[in-house]
């Protein structure tokens, strides 16, 4: 994860949160304007999800849903508009030195893109499910947002664009080649 997303955090031991099982998160709206400061928004005005943390390996899987509301900038009109955004959350973790962590230093690595996602390394014994939420906003933001019923009309002008062009230009009027 990355720590500049971290606008929402609530790390808990492992085993406490395998323990107790199911959450329901809803942001504040404190947390909310740090997620918007993080995430470059104008605002977010609802954000939460529902998860499950159960044993897997020596760590965890964590599945749910998240859902928010944001507001986001037009690219072409640079309005602000709002934003339901929602999706599934489903990922593994495991402790930091698990024998199930696939390590960068491994060299026969082959990329399946197909492949289920690796599992998340935890530093230390600590985990952050609403970090993990954020992390899935991010990533479910529109990286080039248009509000609905906008559209970029752009014309390209009639200009001669060959290598000679400029050469045609230096020619003087009644000049022949």
């Amino acid at each position: 994860m990355a720590g500049d997303l971290i606008a929402w955090s609530r790390p808990v031991p492992l085993a406490e949160a395998i323990r107790a099982g199911n959450y329901d998160l809803e942001a504040d709206a404190a947390t909310r304007a740090r997620i918007a400061k993080a995430l470059d928004l104008p605002s977010v005005s609802a954000m939460g999800a529902r998860l499950r943390v159960r044993a897997w390996l020596d760590g965890a899987e964590i599945t749910g849903a998240f859902h928010a509301e944001v507001e986001q900038v037009c690219g072409v009109s640079l309005d602000p508009f709002p934003v339901e955004l929602g999706g599934d959350i489903a990922l593994q973790v495991v402790p930091a030195g698990s024998p199930n962590a696939i390590g960068e230093e491994s060299e026969d690595l082959e990329l399946d893109p197909d492949a289920p996602d690796p599992p998340d390394v935890l530093e230390g014994e600590m985990l952050d499910l609403p970090a993990y939420v954020v992390e899935h906003l991010a990533l479910a933001l529109d990286p080039f947002p248009r509000k609905p019923g906008v559209s970029f009309d752009y014309e390209a002008p009639a200009v001669d664009l060959s290598p000679f062009a400029a050469l045609k230009s230096l020619k003087r009027d009644g000049e022949t080649s």
